[in-house]
């Protein structure tokens, strides 16, 4: 489905160790009846996702205990890690068929899992169910058929660390480019381990290329693509690519990006090492918790110094889907309807410090961080950017863009010679 938002069109279409023993502790029951359904035929559902250690402790348990409050002889059993754990048991769910009932989804990973056969139709069983999904605000979908809904969306605004920007003479977020290099700049001539960006570029968990690279392309209004196609070399991703390197060769960006992820971004930003980073409001919370001193803001995402028109903002949604290998997709999609409903939507948004995927649901501002607020207005003077949602092999493209741009920061190639062999390469993708 394709949604315009503000002027711009939106294209919806088809949008660890621990991990490991998880899967093989609690994952396996999902593919067989034994063990998940009791001799009174009540059942337990499994749900997999990397919400809850993203939220204040206990408020997440406390919606599904609601939920099994509303619906007796239903139990869910909450299988919960990091996003990257999270990734990687649903893969690994994936090739062995054992994927936990109800899944949270990336929009990068729908596509994949749609065309392999391992996550339920929506659409059937929404018809199935009777539900009415004109309440919803998206859905991704495969071939005409919704596989993935946005429980919650979470733009990417950049985040500044005020009291280094401060102590460096910088006496507000930047706003353009050239601002934005002076500001690191500066921030990294503080000395220590302070530096001005963070760029995490792991290529086990390639998102990076699209959260922190592809992001600056996005909030000048520039696109990656054209009629459908790879369009790496045009004018935008060439300037922006070209402006990256330029932060690179000044210095002003923090070591290890090559194997750093989006973890290891947050908590250099949380532990002060970091003037700048482009991120998730859904880390808000685990920063005020984790340094509840730090003094930092959100703003727009800089754009070039003489782009006057909307800034498209990076987002990326809390999805949630049912796996195909479920004996229990009635019980999954009660659980898809409890969390989409209007009222219980409206609650998790605000919890979460996102905009709701029910478009009748409205986030509570008053007791939420006033940060939530403020990315509310830079979300409703842009328009959210996510190019890579619903793409073939979605994360495959980030990796391979990935490669070229180290190859092209470590002094291997130009980048221009990057953007090249990526366009090749996604061509055979697409």
């Amino acid at each position: 489905m394709t949604i315009a938002v503000g002027g711009k069109s939106l294209r919806i279409v088809g949008a660890a160790t621990a991990a490991a023993a998880m899967l093989l502790a609690a994952g396996c029951s999902s593919g067989s009846t034994d063990g998940s359904t009791d001799a009174a035929g009540d059942v337990t559902i499994e749900f997999a996702q990397w919400w809850e250690p993203e939220l204040p402790d206990g408020e997440f348990r406390a919606l599904i205990d609601k939920f099994e409050d509303e619906n007796p002889g239903i139990t869910v059993d909450l299988v919960s890690g990091p996003y990257a754990s999270t990734k990687e048991q649903l893969f690994a769910g994936a090739a062995s068929g054992t994927m936990p009932d109800v899944v949270g989804l990336d929009g990068a990973w729908v596509n994949d899992f749609a065309s392999q056969g391992v996550i339920a139709n929506l659409t059937d069983l929404m018809s199935e169910a009777g539900y009415d999904d004109s309440q919803l605000a998206s859905q991704i979908q495969v071939d005409g058929a919704a596989y993935m809904i946005p429980v919650v969306n979470f733009v990417y605004p950049m985040f500044t660390n005020d009291d280094l920007l401060a102590d460096a003479g910088v006496t507000a977020p930047p706003s353009t480019r050239t601002e934005f290099a002076d500001a690191a700049a500066k921030v990294t001539a503080l000395g220590g381990d302070v530096s001005g960006w963070v760029l995490p570029l792991s290529l086990e968990t390639p998102n990076g290329v699209q959260n922190d690279v592809m992001s600056w392309v996005w909030a000048s209004g520039g696109s990656m693509v054209n009629d459908g196609q790879p369009d790496l070399t045009n004018a935008d991703v060439t300037s922006a690519m070209g402006y990256v390197d330029g932060l690179w060769n000044d210095g002003v960006i923090a070591s290890g990006s090559f194997t750093m992820k989006e973890q290891d971004k947050v908590e250099e930003f949380t532990n002060g090492r970091v003037g700048m980073m482009i991120d998730s409001l859904a880390h808000i919370n685990l920063i005020r918790e984790s340094n509840p001193d730090l003094n930092f803001s959100i703003s727009a995402i800089p754009a070039e110094d003489d782009y006057t028109g909307e800034r498209g903002i990076p987002y990326a949604s809390w999805g949630i889907g049912v796996a195909e290998n479920s004996d229990h997709k009635d019980a999954a999609f009660k659980l898809v309807e409890f969390l989409m409903s209007e009222d219980i939507n409206s609650e998790l948004s605000t919890m979460a410090n996102a905009f709701p995927g029910n478009k009748d649901s409205v986030p509570d501002f008053s007791g939420s961080d006033p940060l939530f607020e403020q990315a509310f207005e830079i979300y409703t003077a842009g328009y959210p950017a996510n190019e890579f949602t619903g793409l073939p092999v979605a994360e495959d493209l980030m990796r391979q863009l990935g490669e070229q741009l180290q190859a092209a920061l470590d002094g291997q190639q130009s980048m221009e010679e990057a953007l090249t062999k990526a366009q090749t390469a996604w061509e055979a993708e697409f």
